[in-house]
C-alpha cells in the first residue's frame, strides 16, 4: 500500500529541459491584484488558461508547458494551498504524511521553473466573447485557450443542524486540519456516507481509534460499487474490525448534545440517537460548473466534451471532476470522478489546446479501494447488460468474492473482493474490447482465472 501510495502522490513529473531552459524569467505564485489583467499575459505569447489545481489543472499545465515553451500557462487555484490531491487527504488523518505530503510537485520552485505562473483566487465568471475570466477581487485574466478544471464539492443534504461546530466535510487541507483537531482516540464520531469516498475517510478515523459508527441511507456499503453481495460482506468485515455500520438508515437531523465531550446529538429515521464529538459529511460531490453559466457551455451533471476534450466553444476544453467526458463502456458521457482520469483529461486537453491533435479513448468506470486492510475493486459495466451473462464466486467466510460481466464473448464488467493480485488484468481484458473465444467459458466456470484468459489474449 504504500508503493502504491508513492505512486500517486510521491514523486511528480520529470521536468523538461527545453521548457526550464527557455524559461528566462521565472514565474511567480502570486495573490491577485486589486483590478487589472494578470502579470505576464502581454508579451505576445500564446495565453493559456487553466482553471483548477488539481491532478486535471497541473497535468494540462505541464503538457501545455512541455510541448510549447514559448507559451504563456498561468495555473489558478481557488484555495490557499500549494496544488495538492485531495485523494491524499486521508493519509494526513492517520499522520502517515505531513499536509506537505499532499502536494502534486514536491518541489518548492517547481512551477516557477517551468514557467507556470501560478495564482492563488477564484473565479467568479467566463466572458467567453472578450476570451477573458474573471477573478475575485477584480481580477482578470485574459486567454486564448482556457481549460476548466475546477474539481467537485461536496453535496450537503437537506437536514437541520449541518451548520454547527463539530460537523466537517472532509474535502479540503482546512477540512482534515479541523477533523484531525476533534477525531481524538475514543471520541464519538458519526460518519454520513460509505460510498466510495467515505469508505477512504472510513479507514482513516477508525486508525485514530476513535468510536466509528457509520450510517449509509441506502441498503448496503459503496453502492454505486458494489452489488449486494459484495457491499455487505464489506459491511461485516467493518463490523469485526470495531465499526458500527448502519445500513438502510437516514440520518434526520443533527441537535445539540448535552454532554461535555458530546456536543452534537445525531437523530437516525429508526428514532434512535447517537452522541458525537465530530460529525464528517460524505453523501456525494456535483461537479463545480455554476460559473460557467455566463460562457453559455453544454453542460450536464459535468461540462459536456468532446474526445480532444473539447466543449461547446472551440477554445474552451474541460478536464476532471468538472467534465462530462467520454464513457468507454457505454459509449455515452459521464462524469468519472477518479484521479487517473483526471490526469489523462488535463493530458490531453493540453496536447489539443497547443494543436498537438489528441483522442481520448473513453474512461473505465473503475474504483479500487483498501477499507481496513480488504480490496474491492469494480471495473467497467459491474452491474452487467440485457441479455448478457454473468459468473460469480463467494466466499464470504474468507472475504472472498468475484464477479464477471459479459456481453456475449467480451469482458464488460467486474467486481472482485479479497484480491490483490494481478486485478490489473481484468482492466485489459476490458478495454482490449476483444472476443474472448474459447476462455469466456473457462471464465464462466472460473473466474478466478482472469490472469490465463489475459495471458492468452495477449498472445493472439
Amino acid at each position: 500500500m504504500i508503493g502504491f501510495f508513492k505512486k500517486l502522490f510521491g514523486g511528480g513529473e520529470d521536468r523538461d529541459p527545453a521548457a526550464v531552459a527557455v524559461a528566462k524569467t521565472k514565474s511567480e505564485s502570486v495573490a491577485p491584484r486589486a483590478g487589472g489583467e494578470i502579470a505576464g499575459q502581454n508579451d505576445g505569447a500564446t495565453r493559456h488558461v487553466i482553471i483548477g489545481a488539481g491532478p486535471a489543472g497541473v497535468s494540462g499545465a505541464e503538457t501545455i508547458r512541455k510541448a510549447d515553451p514559448s507559451a504563456s500557462v498561468t495555473l489558478i487555484g481557488g484555495e490557499p494551498e500549494p496544488p495538492y490531491s485531495r485523494m491524499a487527504i486521508p493519509y494526513v488523518l492517520t499522520g502517515l504524511i505531513g499536509e506537505e505530503g499532499t502536494y502534486l510537485r514536491k518541489d518548492d520552485d517547481h512551477y516557477d521553473s517551468a514557467a507556470i505562473t501560478y495564482i492563488q483566487s477564484r473565479v467568479e465568471s467566463i466572458d467567453a466573447a472578450a476570451r477573458s475570466v474573471q477573478l475575485s477581487g477584480g481580477d482578470s485574466a485574459n486567454y486564448d485557450k482556457l481549460l476548466i478544471a475546477t474539481g467537485a464539492s461536496p453535496v450537503a443534504p437537506p437536514i437541520d443542524g449541518l451548520n454547527q461546530p463539530g460537523v466537517h466535510h472532509c474535502w479540503t487541507l482546512d477540512d482534515a486540519r479541523k477533523i484531525v483537531s476533534l477525531a481524538d482516540e475514543g471520541a464519538n464520531v458519526v460518519l454520513m456516507g460509505a460510498g466510495f469516498i467515505g469508505c477512504i475517510i472510513l479507514e482513516a478515523l477508525a486508525e485514530r481509534k476513535v468510536n466509528l459508527t457509520v450510517v449509509e441511507a441506502e441498503d448496503r456499503m459503496v453502492p454505486r460499487m458494489m452489488n449486494e453481495t459484495a457491499g455487505n460482506m464489506l459491511k461485516q468485515w467493518c463490523e469485526n474490525k470495531g465499526v458500527s455500520v448502519l445500513t438502510s438508515t437516514r440520518v434526520t437531523k443533527l441537535e445539540a448534545g448535552a454532554g461535555d465531550q458530546d456536543t452534537i446529538t445525531v437523530d437516525l429515521d429508526n428514532g434512535a440517537q447517537i452522541p458525537a464529538h465530530l460529525v464528517v459529511v460524505a453523501t456525494g460531490v456535483a461537479s463545480n460548473i455554476g460559473f460557467t453559466e455566463s460562457a453559455g457551455l453544454k453542460t450536464g451533471t459535468g461540462i459536456v466534451v468532446d474526445n480532444e476534450m473539447r466543449s461547446s466553444d472551440p477554445n474552451v476544453f474541460a478536464a476532471g471532476d468538472c467534465a462530462e467526458g467520454p464513457d468507454f463502456s457505454t459509449g455515452g458521457w459521464q462524469v468519472h470522478a477518479i484521479q487517473p482520469t483526471a490526469v489523462d483529461h488535463g493530458r490531453i486537453a493540453g496536447l489539443n489546446m497547443v494543436g498537438q491533435a489528441a483522442k481520448y479513448k473513453g474512461s473505465l468506470n473503475m474504483n479500487v479501494l483498501d477499507t481496513l486492510g480488504l480490496i474491492s475493486a469494480s471495473f467497467g459495466n459491474w452491474e452487467g447488460v440485457t441479455d448478457g451473462e454473468s459468473a460469480e464466486v463467494v466466499d464470504a467466510e474468507n472475504f472472498r468474492y468475484m464477479r464477471l460481466e459479459f456481453d456475449g464473448d467480451k469482458l464488460i464488467g467486474a467486481l472482485s473482493l479479497g484480491r490483490t493480485d494481478h486485478v490489473g488484468a481484468i482492466r485489459g481484458l476490458i478495454q482490449s474490447d476483444q472476443g474472448l473465444g474459447v476462455w469466456k467459458d473457462r471464465l464462466m466456470a472460473d473466474p478466478h482465472r482472469f490472469m490465463e484468459a489475459y495471458v492468452a489474449r495477449s498472445q493472439m
